[in-house]
């Protein structure tokens, strides 16, 4: 079984995410503080706001969901929900070269507005033919 570190961790998310090694090694340290020694944590130990964290690196393929239920002494069922490090795809995603696959995260704003020049480089014919149509 393989073991993740935290450097390759923050490869990993380095180079999957995009973002620099020193803020990918701190949220390394904040996911591997939370699953200690095991392959899996209960989602119980999140609060919201951590909760974000492990929802991205699930987006990106580095984590994943797991649910198991119980019946309880008194016949209802309780169901706990778990994360589970996908320790192949981290360990692929920290050897890969950074940059040589995408993630769904993108650097660039919803609303780029260098792309409004695209209206510029449009003939007055165009408009005129988009307003005749209408």
């Amino acid at each position: 079984m393989s073991i993740i570190t935290l450097d390759i961790l923050s490869k990993a998310i380095a180079n999957k995410v995009g973002i620099g090694i020193d803020e990918a090694r701190r949220n390394a340290g904040f996911v591997l503080d939370i699953f200690g020694y095991s392959d899996r944590v209960i989602d119980n130990v999140l609060n919201n706001e951590d909760r974000q964290l492990f929802y991205l690196l699930e987006e990106e393929g580095m984590l994943t969901t797991d649910q198991e239920d119980t019946i309880l002494y008194d016949g209802r069922e309780w169901r706990t929900h778990y994360w589970v490090l996908k320790k192949k795809t981290i360990i692929r995603y920290a050897q890969k070269k950074k940059g040589s696959f995408g993630s769904v995260i993108s650097d660039k704003p919803i609303w780029d507005l260098s792309d409004r020049n695209i209206y510029d480089s449009l003939k007055e014919e165009n408009w005129t033919t988009r307003k005749s149509r209408i």
